[in-house]
């Protein structure tokens, strides 16, 4: 089956996205055990694929003692965080981005686990400012709070098998129908036999649920104005395999009449023998949108060339802005704050001073819509440059863009990694929006404190995104001069010792009869004879043959030249290369 890969990966992607800090709340007296919960959370999302998301959560008691055993907590974390002083870090490992037009951008899943691709890593530090560097840079900073959790998250999104067969047309629209088994090739046989809670939820979020609820009235469906959700196991538009132990409603304070659901499904009582097979069944084409953040923003580079450029971050009304903006903020000539934070590696020197802001096409003057801004300017080698801005937008702007100017620098070419033409990664931007909260408050929320993912679904965080990562060409030097440069330094060197050989062993008698022979050659009896002649009439001597001593003479002074040269060539090379 095409999940299979999916299962193989799984325990992996939990060890590679994990967050563990101290927590602010208190235990109490009566909790001095480490406990253990599991939950996993699944949601239709509006492009036929599903979001699961995984979250394991251990917690262990305050202690004094360096030395205590772990009977749930993983030792080795332990160990790092006492004897590194951890307060609270974050890591995460992302294959593949969030697309936040399709899935959405203002609920707290994509707020709080979507994360850029790659790798991301920050910590807070309970230290003085001026220690913050060097705190970052050993991971030593103050231990604080009553105990240690340790929480391990995977989301995914996935897409469910479809049956390749004959369909009518009204089913060609229709949501894929999934369950556990068709996601991830098995059913669960019951919890964890370590964990405290086990439980499973299915939501539901309000763009689907006004959806269905349209999808009802236009059929004429009878339907009351007080739903009793517990009792539903079944709506117009889908139908579930297994009943759930109860339905929670998103509370008042939510911004339609149709609240978000969720169906929460306690893994306990099922065993081998019963096991659970969550399924949930189409019965009608749905088609929704999902809640959209305030503005759409994405990331993309201008210029041409190795020299020079320019990083735009644009923005785009999704018309939810003026709405919420109204009941959530006070309005003060209606602003909307946007907060960016971009990092960017040394190599890419960026001009601050060259910031400039269009709104529809307008530009901007710095002062107008810049509140704040914050520069660490990069270092070459040693640290990247870091920028932090609040913009004010008004609220019914229908596009902005935000531009920044950079030189491209260079790079020694032991720092060029293997696959140096296919361009330089600049990290993905942080924007969020500090008048936005992302949260799901449900009716019952006191009672949901001891299940995490529900409780981190309460939190009020703020609502931000992640940009694209931008890849930037950079001058590369040709990695095949080394390979020229070592071909003709060894072609020279073997034709000066080759030479060097042949002369050193050549024999100065086998050069004496060469010669001779060769000026026979040259000459026959008629030659000699006319030599003669031409001796006499002119009265000058005759020419003899070289005598070994002049030979010799003439094979040493040949050898020299030939050193010299060969030599001479060599130094001139090396001072080439240098």
């Amino acid at each position: 089956m095409a999940v299979h890969p999916f299962r193989q990966i799984l325990l992996l992607y939990l060890l590679l996205f994990c967050r563990f800090f101290y927590s602010n709340a208190a235990f109490g007296s009566a909790v001095d055990e480490e406990e253990f919960s599991e939950e996993l959370l699944l949601r239709p999302l509006p492009d036929r694929k599903v979001l699961a998301h995984f979250n394991f959560q251990t917690r262990a008691p305050p202690t004094s003692s360096n030395g205590r055993h772990h009977h749930l907590f993983p030792k080795a974390i332990s160990q790092l965080v006492q004897k590194f002083r951890i307060k609270e870090m974050e890591l995460s490992f992302t294959q593949g981005r969030w697309n936040y037009e399709r899935w959405g951008g203002f609920d707290p899943i994509p707020s709080n686990n979507a994360k850029p691709p790659g790798v991301e890593l920050w910590a807070v530090f309970d230290v003085p400012h001026d220690q913050v560097d060097a705190s970052w840079k050993n991971l030593t900073h103050a231990l604080s709070g009553s105990g240690i959790v340790l929480e391990q998250t995977l989301t995914a999104v996935l897409q469910p098998n479809e049956k390749r067969t004959l369909v009518t047309s009204l089913e060609t629209k229709l949501q894929p129908s999934w369950s556990l088994t068709s996601i991830f090739g098995r059913r669960v046989s019951g919890r964890c036999v370590l964990a405290k809670t086990s439980n499973v939820y299915l939501l539901l979020d309000k763009g689907l649920v006004t959806e269905l609820n349209n999808l009802q009235k236009d059929n004429e469906i009878a339907r009351s104005e007080n739903v009793n959700y517990e009792d539903l196991r079944s709506s117009y538009g889908f139908q579930l395999s297994v009943n759930p132990d109860r339905v929670l409603e998103e509370g008042s304070g939510s911004h339609t009449n149709n609240p978000s659901l969720v169906y929460v499904f306690s893994v306990e009582k099922y065993s081998e023998s019963e096991p659970f097979d969550l399924g949930l069944t189409w019965k009608v084409p749905v088609l929704w949108s999902c809640q959209q953040a305030p503005l759409h923003a994405s990331r993309f580079l201008m210029g041409s060339g190795n020299e020079r450029g320019a990083i735009a971050i644009s923005f785009e009304s999704t018309r939810l802005s003026e709405g919420l903006l109204r009941s959530d903020v006070i309005e003060d000539n209606c602003k909307l704050q946007v907060k960016i934070f971009q990092v960017v590696p040394w190599y890419i020197k960026v001009y601050y001073h060259t910031l400039q802001v269009f709104i529809d096409g307008q530009q901007q003057a710095i002062s107008d819509v810049v509140d704040k801004m914050h520069v660490s300017p990069s270092e070459d080698k040693v640290s990247p440059g870091m920028m932090e801005v609040i913009l004010k937008f008004p609220c019914g702007l229908k596009s902005a863009v935000a531009t920044l100017e950079f030189d491209k620098g260079f790079l020694h070419i032991d720092e060029y990694p293997p696959d140096a033409n296919q361009g330089f990664d600049i990290p993905s931007a942080v924007i969020s929006y500090p008048d936005f909260h992302a949260s799901t408050q449900f009716v019952e929320d006191k009672s949901l404190q001891a299940l995490p993912i529900l409780a981190k679904l309460q939190e009020n965080n703020y609502v931000l995104s992640y940009t694209e990562v931008l890849l930037v060409p950079l001058t590369t030097p040709d990695f095949s001069m080394p390979y020229n440069v070592i071909t003709i330094t060894c072609t020279v060197f073997a034709l000066y010792f080759g030479s060097l050989l042949n002369v050193l062993r050549r024999r100065v008698g086998e050069e004496e009869r060469f010669l001779k022979s060769k000026d026979v050659k040259k000459g026959g009896p008629i030659t000699r004879f006319l030599s003669k002649l031409s001796a006499k009439f002119t009265g000058r001597p005759l020419e003899t043959p070289e005598s070994p001593s002049t030979s010799s003479s003439f094979i040493s002074s040949k050898l020299i030249l030939k050193v010299i040269l060969v030599a001479g060539i060599a130094i001139v090379w090396h001072f080439f290369l240098e």
